[in-house]
């Protein structure tokens, strides 16, 4: 298993820049998609809001590479990201042609669920201006050459929108890797966004393209069945409880095909209900295993982008040069927080994620 190597920030623009869509996300609050009369609006994407937490809670330097069809739809995205703190340099504008036929902007209406009701989403993402960004398009070698980034994170959920979209995020992976840019890869498994094109088949092709090149490996136990073909032991049919053990081997095999990962990380989720959940995670550094304490029946306002806060805070920890344990359970915390606000990113503060780490009571803070 190599060892991760994260370079200063000297030279640097960028502590970290993603590459992904960023969608508009409709929320119906305690109702349902199908019978509400009003939506809240949040910005969302699996990729960005990793990059929007880091700037976010802990305070880093992130930008996104993303596409947007110019029009009012677009720009209110942009003012929600603008918001988020994220740097839109390199966000493209795509001219748009009045009715959405050649070019839209992506659609995510999520209902939070409550007790025995899961939540749900329904995705309108279709032509979309970043599902037709092709090779070329972007120029990396300023991205990571002329302005520098530490690190670059990607995921299957960018690379589930088209053909050309895996091309795009291999052009970029190629680009970091030559300029010595850490790269993470989500494999955030979404069974709607591979069903029109064969199914599970071509998610394990393009994601087992993509594997030789990535250093830190995110994903549950259903992504790397379902995206990546390794079976997990003793895993039952609707992932609802899980064998650690049996979790640990799968990891082996994964870090023994592909030895140039270094890091594998996943969340540890058992959702009894649509509210309470009990939430840990694990990490593999080095050929070592770290959990972060499992938070049991922990409760739940809005589950959306915990995985990805998660992500925000381990990365945080590996970029500040903390160790595996700190940074597993940095990334526990922000998730489990993230949880407990509205929308696909966490509200919370770097003082709440220490706190978080140190006590998982409630207890008020004057």
């Amino acid at each position: 298993m190599a060892k991760l190597v994260v370079k200063p920030k000297q030279g640097s623009a960028w502590d970290l820049v993603s590459l992904g869509e960023v969608m508009l996300r409709l929320d119906p609050g305690d109702q349902r998609i199908a019978t509400t009369r009003q939506f809240r609006v949040w910005e969302g994407g699996g990729e960005y809001n990793v990059a929007r937490g880091l700037k976010r809670c802990f305070g880093l330097d992130t930008a996104v590479v993303t596409a947007l069809a110019d029009n009012p739809i677009g720009r209110l995205v942009e003012d929600l990201m603008f918001q988020g703190g994220v740097s839109q340099k390199y966000v493209r504008w795509v001219p748009y042609d009045g009715v959405g036929r050649t070019v839209r902007n992506g659609l995510n209406f999520t209902e939070r669920g409550f007790g025995i009701r899961a939540a749900l989403g329904c995705s309108d993402r279709g032509h979309t201006a970043i599902s037709q960004l092709k090779p070329g398009e972007i120029d990396w070698e300023q991205v990571f050459a002329k302005d520098g980034a530490r690190w670059f994170h990607t995921g299957g959920i960018f690379c589930a929108l088209s053909e050309s979209t895996p091309l795009v995020a291999l052009e970029a992976i190629t680009a970091a890797k030559r300029t010595g840019a850490v790269v993470s890869y989500d494999l955030n498994y979404r069974p709607s966004l591979w069903k029109s094109i064969v199914g599970k088949s071509r998610a394990q092709e393009v994601n087992r393209s993509i594997a030789p090149h990535v250093d830190l490996m995110l994903g549950n136990e259903e992504d790397f069945t379902a995206a990546l073909g390794f079976e997990v032991k003793g895993l039952d049919e609707n992932h609802a409880k899980l064998d650690r053990s049996s979790f640990q081997e799968m990891i082996k095999r994964v870090v023994g095909e592909f030895p140039n990962i270094s890091v594998v990380a996943t969340t540890l989720r058992h959702a009894k209900t649509a509210t309470v959940n009990d939430w840990g995670a694990m990490c593999c550094s080095d050929g070592h295993f770290y959990e972060a304490p499992v938070r049991e029946n922990l409760e739940i306002y809005d589950r959306v982008g915990g995985g990805d806060s998660f992500a925000s805070g381990l990365i945080y920890g590996f970029l500040s040069e903390k160790d595996p344990q700190w940074s597993v359970e940095c990334g526990a915390a922000h998730g489990a927080l993230a949880m407990t606000t509205p929308g696909d990113t966490a509200m919370a503060t770097l003082s709440e994620v220490l706190q978080a780490m140190k006590s998982q009571t409630a207890r008020i803070e004057r």
